[in-house]
């Protein structure tokens, strides 16, 4: 494990290839079964009030209802998530051709809001746990073994894949000692041109 600030990084992050496939996923980390959607930062919740009137019409019936009953989020302060539609599709999803997609970036992607999406949709398939400082974790899911066969075939690193979101969350110090880090520990590999 590496610490960085507050952050403790679990090992198997540091030589791990991954470059989403959405073309083999179908964008179905918006909809994976279990009831609960999208973990939410106690501050998103202001975010998606703000947000919500911008993609509300982009919503489909089912999730409208949903939002009626629950709330435009779901929980309490440290373990808000969103609501999702029977168990499974979190409310703010859309399809577009047939892939999922989240409906508060393709407001931002359109220049209508100015948040982009909740952080931990940005970072996956990184997860964030515990409460006093971040266990940051990769999450290795069968839905998204397209991702990791895409990644090894192009050669992209999981970090560099996910530079935004580190450097969004993070910052760019933060992201740049990790990226250090992952270069002297992968020496052997071609890595720096994939960060």
């Amino acid at each position: 494990m590496l610490v960085i600030g507050e952050a403790v990084v679990d090992e198997s992050i540091f030589d791990s290839l991954f470059c989403c496939d959405l073309d083999a996923c179908r964008g179905v980390c918006c909809y994976i079964e279990g009831g609960r959607g999208a973990p939410l930062e106690n501050d998103e919740v202001l975010e998606i009030t703000k947000a919500f009137p911008a993609i509300r019409d982009a919503l489909s019936k089912e999730a409208i209802d949903v939002i009626r009953t629950v709330g435009l989020v779901e929980g309490r302060p440290g373990n808000y998530a969103t609501p999702c539609v029977n168990d499974r599709e979190c409310v703010y999803m859309v399809r577009e051709k047939g892939i999922a997609r989240c409906s508060f970036e393709i407001a931002h992607q359109q220049g209508l809001i100015d948040w982009q999406k909740p952080i931990s949709c940005h970072l996956f398939p990184l997860r964030i746990r515990g409460f006093e400082n971040d266990h940051i974790v990769y999450e290795v899911i069968d839905e998204c073994s397209g991702g990791r066969v895409k990644g090894k075939e192009k050669n992209v690193t999981l970090v560099g894949f996910l530079k935004d979101s580190l450097v969004r969350h993070y910052g760019e110090e933060w992201y740049a000692e990790f990226v250090e880090y992952c270069e002297s520990r992968n020496a052997s590999h071609d890595f720096k041109r994939n960060i």
